[in-house]
């Protein structure tokens, strides 16, 4: 798999964020599945094949964290990467660290974005072909 064909599922209650994080992901040749909160992200996994989950912690409804236990009791190998802008939040997140693959501290530029996710991916195909040679 291309690190420019990845389809990213982008869970994020602020649509300001999320448009900002679709629309970098979209210029770097991700195709993107947004989600307003993490119920509406559990529908959309269901509705796509998903190389990344790209998930806000703090959401009505399902927060990161739990999106982040269900999709990996359903997932296990899904990579996941969560964004926060609350220190407190950055904290359970690192407790997570056998769950996720990444943390993004808000606010973020651009660049830090693509940064992450084409390390996550990289690291995901990495993996998979490892896994291959076994």
């Amino acid at each position: 798999m291309d690190k420019n064909l990845a389809c990213i599922l982008v869970a994020e209650d602020e649509d300001t964020v999320r448009d900002f994080v679709c629309r970098a992901l979209t210029v770097h040749g991700h195709t993107v599945i947004a989600a307003s909160d993490g119920i509406e992200a559990v529908d959309r996994l269901g509705d796509h094949t998903i190389d990344l989950v790209l998930s806000d912690i703090v959401m009505p409804v399902m927060d990161g964290i739990t999106l982040a236990l269900k999709i990996k009791s359903e997932h296990p190998t899904l990579p996941i990467i969560l964004m926060t802008g609350f220190a407190n939040e950055q904290q359970r997140a690192h407790n997570l660290s056998a769950l996720i693959q990444g943390l993004l501290a808000k606010p973020f530029t651009m660049e830090q974005l693509i940064n992450i996710v084409d390390q996550v991916l990289e690291r995901d195909r990495s993996e998979d072909k490892r896994s291959a040679n076994y």
